[in-house]
This record gives C-alpha cells, sequence and structure tokens, in this order.
C-alpha cells in the first residue's frame, strides 16, 4: 500500500519512523508501524501517542491467524509500507527454522497482540517436532 497523501511521518530525534499522523475531518489520529489507526483528536494528542507509543511493541509476541480460526505465535521481522513479515515463534532456538509470512500493510485483523488472540493459539509445528 502506498501511504495516503494525509499521513504525516513522525520521527524520533534520532530520526527513526515512529508512525504516522493521519488527518481527516481537521482531527488526527496516530498509525503505528503495523498500520494500526488510533483515536481521533488534536495533532499534539496523535503525536504524543507515537512518542509514547514507540517501536518496543515490535519485539513483542504477536498471533497470526493463518486460517480461518487458526492461531499461531509469530514475532515480527520486518516492517515497511510495503509490507509486514513475521516468523512463527522458534522460542529462541536458533538451530530451529520456523515459517516466514508475508502480511500486506497494513497488518489488519490477521495479526494481534498474542494476549489479545480471540482463540487458542498454536506453536509452530517446526518447533513442536523438532
Amino acid at each position: 500500500m502506498s501511504i495516503p497523501n494525509n499521513w504525516y511521518e513522525v520521527h524520533r530525534d534520532d530520526g527513526e519512523l515512529l508512525g504516522w499522523i493521519c488527518e481527516k475531518n481537521d482531527e488526527f489520529a496516530p498509525v503505528d508501524l503495523l498500520g494500526r489507526i488510533g483515536k481521533f483528536g488534536d495533532w499534539m494528542s496523535a503525536e504524543q501517542e507515537l512518542y509514547t507509543l514507540g517501536i518496543g511493541y515490535l519485539s513483542d509476541l504477536y498471533a497470526l491467524e493463518i486460517q480461518s480460526g487458526e492461531w499461531v505465535r509469530v514475532r515480527i521481522v520486518e516492517v515497511s509500507s510495503a509490507r509486514i513479515r513475521v516468523k512463527e515463534d522458534d522460542f529462541g532456538d536458533a538451530t530451529v527454522s520456523t515459517p516466514v509470512h508475508e502480511l500486506p500493510f497494513p497488518a489488519g485483523s490477521r495479526l494481534v497482540p498474542f494476549d489479545e488472540a480471540p482463540g487458542q493459539v498454536l506453536s509452530s509445528s517446526s518447533v513442536l517436532d523438532g
């Protein structure tokens, strides 16, 4: 997806992209690097939300719906406005190769924080069989 004209980049002091501020009807909402849009309000609130959020959430554990109702544990490995790549969680075992999934940007409802998964989240079969 190309970033819409009404989305404005927000960067940290070191130049790292934090996300965007989306403008709609003279209101503004933060948009994180996964494309999730927050609540609309004033510019300063949207900008502060992005600074407060930072980018640490990218290292959190997520759940990915790989088939209807089937969720698997994943870690984010790449984020851009072109795509989001996630790897099925290998539990830190570098000797195990787990599947990588590519998602469009924004990620949508198929990728959610692990604690917000609407059903049971399975581990990668590669890890379980290893």
